[in-house]
């Protein structure tokens, strides 16, 4: 079995940012379908995602939503910088503080993730 870690950084405002967010998104798909350990973390400006993708009327909605169980986490120190912790707790994604209230992306390689940024 494979371990793959997904961080999205990527911002909300450019179609480019969408594009990545989307092959993430087939990425993550494509794990889940053949059984993969995987982790979706969503850091830095890519916790703007989360409130974006709960509107129903964006265009990866639903691709989102085919995912979003398997979203392990946003980052909780850049949610609050970017002013979206309130989304990200709306829709009932769980918030990361393992290193200084964030992430530990040093843990995913110590526990044998490949890590994949977008």
């Amino acid at each position: 079995m494979t371990k793959i870690a997904i961080v999205v950084f990527s911002d909300t405002n450019t179609m480019e940012a969408m594009g990545k967010v989307s092959n993430a998104f087939m990425l993550a798909t494509e794990a889940i379908e053949v059984g993969d350990e995987l982790k979706i973390i969503f850091e830095g400006a890519g916790t703007k995602w989360i409130g974006e993708l709960e509107k129903e009327d964006h265009k990866l909605h639903g691709l989102y939503q085919s995912i979003k169980a398997n979203i392990t986490g946003v980052c909780k120190f850049c949610a609050q910088a970017f002013g979206v912790k309130n989304e990200v707790e709306k829709a009932g994604v769980f918030l990361i503080d393992e290193y200084k209230s964030h992430p530990s992306l040093r843990n995913l390689f110590a526990e044998g993730f490949q890590v994949v940024t977008f």
